[in-house]
């Protein structure tokens, strides 16, 4: 028997609240609700979870006591709730109703009376629990975050904190070995799918309303993939030539391969590594999909000397571990399980992965750094330090009229209906 929506979303909610990821809880339960059901559950996963910054704190007025470890699934399903009646078009009886059933699903009677009480004092004090929140609380983030977004860019911070907050666009990269822009938006507008080209980026293309790859044309033959405009930036800014051989070296789940192929299919060589080896597999998921070629080597970054004894590249990308910071919209769950230490541990990694990598790159070549971060810590400052102690690294300007100046590289910010947060720099060794 299928689980109810609510329910499973419960479930997912409270697993991730006590430290599992979204990408490792909703899965198994999307495979536990009816197909009808499964953008229900993601719908709720996704938006509670942006909204549980704000949310926690309504629901703790609202509780005489906290709720035990072991009922995580019920202070999921009281958060879901409360998003539902704050977030969605559900009428509000309907809305209760259906979170008051869904304890039944959980197998938590006694959970019953406690979920209707609580939504149903929400809706009548709602004005005075929602004023009883602080700034950061009210912005749907985490402290920590809140500061720092506010002291590193107090001008945007507000747009930054809106743009996280909302439901992201689906993006896709045409792919110009198959066709143009311009031909595959009428050939969405003949699907009757709703489209509009990017603005920074010549092969963007903005749905207005997410869709199953399935319903896209041409999808299963290559001619498009799903990528974010910002991401498409990063194979131009590398300029990789004819006859180059060219490392990816944080390269899963291939979105950036493969559009380095797509643009130059006359590389030499293309090396597609991660250290993830079942990440990896999406990556040759996606070459295979796209008829493209490249070598997949598992390896870790920041010590590639085994894999890549021999190796040497004319152009490095070096998509690095980060606190995504810049992609909180389409990984929630970042506002709970990123902590402030987490920032300078990462920082360090990306200091030994350029450290790693950067004797494979060949005299003349280039780097390109990239972050989904929108704090320095992770961008200029990881790069200054870098360039600052190594002899025959130097900074390449990047000549573009996008996102603003951040240091020694460039800086996009998340941006409501545009593209992600994500931060760019790159680096030439000396011939």
């Amino acid at each position: 028997m299928a689980l109810d929506a609510r329910a499973a979303a419960a479930q997912v909610i409270g697993d991730v609240i006590f430290g599992t990821s979204l990408n490792q809880a909703l899965p198994r339960r999307l495979q536990q609700v009816a197909e009808r059901d499964r953008a229900l559950l993601q719908q709720l996963c996704y938006g509670t979870l942006r909204q549980q910054p704000r949310l926690q704190p309504v629901l703790d007025q609202l509780l005489s006591k906290p709720l035990r470890d072991k009922d995580r699934d019920v202070l999921g399903l009281l958060l879901c709730g409360l998003y539902q009646l704050e977030g969605m078009r559900t009428p509000d009886h309907a809305a209760v109703a259906a979170t008051v059933g869904a304890t039944r699903a959980l197998k938590k009677p006694w959970a019953k009376g406690v979920t209707n009480a609580v939504l149903r004092r929400f809706l009548r004090e709602r004005e005075l629990l929602l004023a009883n929140l602080d700034e950061a609380a009210a912005a749907s983030h985490p402290g920590w975050l809140f500061a720092a977004l506010r002291r590193q860019w107090p001008l945007e911070a507000a747009a930054i904190l809106a743009a996280n907050n909302e439901q992201p666009p689906m993006t896709l990269r045409v792919n110009l070995r198959r066709g143009d822009r311009e031909r595959y938006l009428q050939r969405l507008q003949a699907a009757g799918v709703d489209a509009a080209p990017g603005r920074l980026s010549p092969t963007a293309i903005y749905l207005a309303q997410p869709c199953d790859v399935s319903e896209l044309p041409g999808f299963e033959q290559g001619e498009v993939s799903v990528q974010d405009e910002a991401a498409q930036l990063a194979a131009p800014l590398l300029q990789a030539g004819a006859g180059q051989r060219v490392l990816d070296a944080c390269s899963a789940p291939g979105g950036k391969s493969c559009h380095l192929l797509e643009l130059e299919p006359g590389l030499l060589e293309l090396v597609a590594m991660d250290v993830d080896e079942s990440r990896l597999g999406r990556v040759g998921e996606n070459l295979q999909r796209l008829d493209l070629q490249a070598r997949l080597l598992v390896a870790d970054a920041a010590r590639p000397e085994g894999a890549l004894a021999t190796d040497r590249f004319d152009r490095i990308l070096v998509d690095a571990p980060c606190s995504a910071t810049g992609v909180i919209r389409r990984h929630p769950d970042i506002k709970l399980l990123r902590r402030p230490g987490d920032i300078r541990s990462l920082a360090a990694r990306q200091r030994q992965i350029l450290q790693g990598l950067w004797p494979l790159l060949n005299p003349g070549g280039r780097l390109l750094y990239v972050t989904c971060s929108v704090l320095e810590e992770e961008n200029s400052r990881v790069v200054e330090a870098f360039i600052d102690g190594t002899d025959n690294a130097t900074i390449t300007g990047l000549d573009v009229a996008w996102g603003q100046q951040a240091g020694c590289g460039r800086q996009l910010l998340p941006a409501a209906g545009g593209p992600d947060g994500l931060f760019f720099a790159l680096l030439q060794k000396s011939a």
